[in-house]
């Protein structure tokens, strides 16, 4: 410690254990308390939207398939009217990098924004499975004053009620889920079938139900406090300049009751806290526990718009806004994962575009590579073909050869099914005077309509050393 300075005293010293995992081991559940404002107002509208794209993305149609389906017997994806199989497994490396990269860039530009408006579990917790346990129970002190008597009829009935709802809801998301990898209509089927019928699926959607149902009725915030890495990862991820949930110490301290003199805005009523889903005091300053949920600044403007104070005194802002200081938007960090990001955008674009809708392979067969029959040279190769489209497609097979060789296509226009592969022989022969061990030769394959780029593969003519 620096000369000079005083220690914090301890009774004072602001408790920075976990809200919900404190010092001492034991778990204390957090109720928040209701909270009223524009944010959550604008939460609430964004849940409800994001829920409804959801739900509604396996009943979406776009070129006759959902608009996002992951075909698990067929190994394909079907993402708004474009078909990825097996072979396109690798741009799986630009889409997940992407989505890594924009979560920095979000972060570094705004917190935790994405925990807050956007993530699965906090829209799914505070959109749904809370409103639940408020409408049945009650809000914030009647489910503590409840929680803490005894065990009596009405008790028992609320909870039951609670629970039930909550089971239903984690059977419902566990089926829309199931419905983004068996399809819509494959899940409605094996819903009125018996279990014996489809043993599989209903093993996952049973485990899925327990999951989100443990999860959403007990575990919660542990999820996002004891689980998840981000919020770990945000205090290398942001700056003094990012923008941040945060309080005005400046403003608010020293803290005290509305008529006491020299006393700041914050009048320590506690509000911030209560309505908090992750138990924290904001004004500790910014801590991992923090989701950016917005619920601490709708209730202090409430308690400032009563006082006749400003509103603000907790806000979205950097720490140097904070301290009275100008935030910067531009700034090496930035620029540095800005620039990934455009480059990983731009090498992910020219590699889609660089993609072809159909895979040609030329395949030596089993055996010996030719034969010799009387004054001819003989070879047989085989040509794998395989459709990406969602539909069946027709293809054009030409050999492109020197004038010594002759080539034969057992099947010269192939149909081939929807996000299926044919394996096409083609035989080749050559006189012996004129085989020579640089024979080259060519495939090329097109669809019959003539759209498209076609697909070429090459070559070299086996045949006698000598």
């Amino acid at each position: 410690m620096s000369a000079g300075r005083t220690p914090l005293p301890l009774a004072n010293a602001p408790d920075w254990s976990s809200a919900s995992l404190p010092s001492d081991g034991r778990r204390h559940a957090i109720q928040p308390a209701d909270v009223h404002g524009r944010f959550q107002r604008a939460r609430s509208l964004v849940y409800a939207a994001l829920i409804a794209l959801w739900a509604a993305l396996p009943w979406l149609r776009v070129r006759g398939h959902p608009a996002l389906f992951v075909d698990v017997d067929a190994r394909a994806l079907y993402l708004f009217g474009t078909t990825f199989n097996a072979q396109d497994t690798w741009l799986l490396f630009f889409l997940l990098t992407g989505i890594g990269f924009a979560l920095v860039v979000a972060t570094a530009v705004a917190g935790r924004v994405w925990c807050g408006w956007a993530c699965p579990q906090t829209v799914f917790l505070e959109g749904v499975f809370r409103r639940v346990e408020r409408w049945i129970e009650g809000p914030r002190e009647e489910r503590i004053r409840r929680n803490r008597g005894p065990w009596n009829a009405e008790k028992i009935a609320r909870k039951v009620a609670t629970h039930a709802l909550y089971a239903i809801g984690a059977v419902i998301v566990a089926h829309i889920f199931l419905s983004y990898f068996a399809s819509l209509p494959a899940t409605l089927r094996m819903v009125r079938q018996r279990p014996s019928a489809h043993p599989e699926a209903f093993g996952w959607v049973l485990a899925m139900s327990a999951v989100f149902y443990l999860n959403f009725a007990w575990f919660r915030e542990q999820l996002c406090v004891v689980l998840c890495p981000y919020g770990r990862l945000q205090s290398a991820l942001l700056d003094k300049h990012s923008w941040v949930i945060g309080y005005d110490r400046r403003r608010g301290e020293p803290r005290g009751k509305k008529a006491t003199a020299g006393a700041g805005d914050c009048v320590d009523c506690k509000r911030c806290v209560v309505v908090c889903p992750t138990g924290i005091d904001i004004r500790n300053g910014t801590q991992l526990e923090c989701v950016a949920c917005t619920a601490c600044i709708d209730a202090c403007d409430d308690i400032m718009g009563k006082l006749g104070r400003p509103r603000g005194l907790i806000r979205y802002d950097s720490e140097e806004g904070l301290a009275g200081r100008r935030r910067r938007l531009v700034r090496p960090r930035l620029v540095f994962y800005a620039a990934l990001l455009v480059l990983g955008a731009v090498v992910a674009l020219v590699a889609i575009r660089g993609r072809n809708d159909f895979e040609a392979t030329l395949l030596r067969l089993p055996g010996e590579p030719f034969v010799v029959e009387g004054d001819e040279v003989r070879e047989a190769v085989q040509l794998h073909l395989v459709n990406k489209r969602a539909s069946e497609q027709r293809y054009r097979i030409d050999v492109e050869a020197e004038d010594a060789m002759r080539a034969l296509v057992s099947i010269p226009t192939p149909r081939v099914s929807s996000l299926s592969d044919v394996r096409i022989p083609v035989f080749l022969s050559v006189s012996r005077h004129r085989f020579r061990s640089d024979l080259p030769f060519r495939i090329r394959i097109s669809r019959d309509d003539g759209s498209g780029r076609p697909v070429v593969v090459s070559g070299m003519f086996l045949g006698p050393s000598g």
